[in-house]
């Protein structure tokens, strides 16, 4: 598994922007968008790589996993 895998990623329509926005809480703020759903998710999971990257470099530690804490669920039981 990569440190990347770690982290939930969420691509999802906007509304409000008209294309799909993808964004990795708990890693950064902001993201990424376009038309096209596959291609925002792959630029998505670039970013990630990156700031992981990013963190490594600069000696700073990652912030904890997002992954494995059931979101999709979660986000069910409150609607």
């Amino acid at each position: 598994m990569t440190e990347s895998a770690r982290y939930v990623k969420i691509v999802e329509w906007s509304e409000e922007d008209q294309c799909f926005v993808g964004s990795c809480p708990g890693l950064f703020y902001g993201g990424c968008h376009g038309d096209d759903e596959r291609a925002v998710f792959a630029e998505l999971c670039e970013i990630v790589r990156e700031t992981i990257e990013l963190y490594k470099k600069s000696g700073k530690p990652l912030p904890p996993p997002t992954a494995g804490k059931d979101y999709a669920n979660r986000m069910l039981n409150v609607a």
